[in-house]
């Protein structure tokens, strides 16, 4: 069976842990996030690997002609409230062509919010009193590909 959508609020560093956990794997186009200052809001929707039902039987149709149940991926909207600031490390805003892969989120001294993508890119959102809320958005499609990590030399 199907795991419910996720809907979340993260507001201190063991709630983001959570989170993080959800979102790991997550990818987006850059163009699919954007900060809003004079609403002191960070946005963005990602295509989200739905790891709390990847050990799970999935009825329906196979993805990939694959004899083993699928995975699902999901658009999962990410909003954080009360980011005073954004800055960039490693990720051309430029290339508008660009997709990320989120590895983790985590806390950062001083108040706010690191996101770190694959390729050593990092967006750090600034704001001691911030506030992240995640949430599925319509229904989950299957993948046949299962997001792993190999540990290199």
């Amino acid at each position: 069976m199907t795991a419910a959508p996720i809907r979340l609020r993260a507001e201190d560093d063991e709630d983001l842990k959570i989170v993080s956990a959800c979102l790991q794997d997550a990818i987006l186009p850059i163009g699919d996030m954007g900060f809003l200052p004079d609403e002191k809001r960070f946005v963005m929707v990602v295509n989200r690997f739905r790891w709390e039902s990847a050990d799970q039987p999935r009825p329906g149709p196979k993805a990939d002609d694959d004899d083993e149940a699928p995975f699902e991926r999901v658009h999962c909207g990410v909003r954080v409230e009360g980011v005073t600031g954004v800055k960039l490390r490693g990720i051309d805003v430029k290339d508008r062509g660009q997709i990320l892969e989120l590895l983790s989120l985590e806390t950062v001294e001083g108040g706010g919010v690191a996101l770190h993508f694959a390729g050593g890119g990092c967006v750090r959102l600034d704001g001691a009193g911030w506030r992240l809320l995640v949430e599925d958005l319509g229904e989950p499609w299957p993948t046949g590909c299962k997001p792993c990590h190999t540990l290199e030399d």
